[in-house]
């Protein structure tokens, strides 16, 4: 398997229970670096507290599906063409 040659978002332990998500396009004194905060519940549970407005899940299995999430938001382009819409005349009033 091919790893990404320069990952742009970085799994950090904090503690024991504890991670931050890290967007490696900002300095780490620029407050757009941390993506999200992520707490562990159980050991197939954990809490994501998210730091940008990110239309994800705020439970997740374990922290590296957040991470997989965040990944794949990225990937995926969130413009899209503009869906074509029929036009009808309007119905004639009886």
């Amino acid at each position: 398997m091919s790893e990404l040659p320069d990952p742009r978002f970085m799994l950090n332990r904090i503690t024991a229970s504890e991670w931050v998500i890290n967007d490696l396009r900002y300095s780490p004194n620029d407050p757009r670096h941390v993506v999200a905060c992520v707490y562990e519940l159980a050991e197939t549970e954990v809490e994501v507290t998210w730091l940008r407005d990110l239309p994800l899940a705020t439970r997740y299995g374990t922290v590296f599906e957040v991470l997989e999430d965040v990944e794949r938001m990225r990937g995926s382009s969130r413009a899209t063409r503009p869906i074509s819409i029929p036009h009808r005349p309007p119905l004639l009033a009886r």
